[in-house]
């Protein structure tokens, strides 16, 4: 069963993944943030996530837009303070 879709269609289905990831990645480091202080694994494994999202943004923002936003320290980028 495959469905055969113009470019139009696959750059929209496209631009929908990246901004769920967007929006995932955002709420992922929100909780990430709120658990710092009270549960240091779960803050741990929410960045995690987070960091998971901010990969498939990239890579969704880079077949959008190639070459548009060159990723210098991509590790720094997402927001998510990291929790040892």
């Amino acid at each position: 069963m495959t469905d055969v879709v113009d470019a139009d269609e696959l750059l929209r289905r496209i631009q929908r993944g990246r901004d769920r990831a967007a929006e995932e990645r955002a709420r992922w480091a929100d909780r990430a943030r709120d658990l710092a202080a009270t549960e240091p694994d779960g803050a741990r494994d929410a960045a995690a996530s987070a960091r998971a999202y901010g990969a498939v943004l990239r890579v969704l923002d880079e077949i959008v837009r190639p070459g548009a936003r060159p990723v210098e320290h991509p590790a720094d980028e997402d927001g998510v303070r990291r929790v040892t």
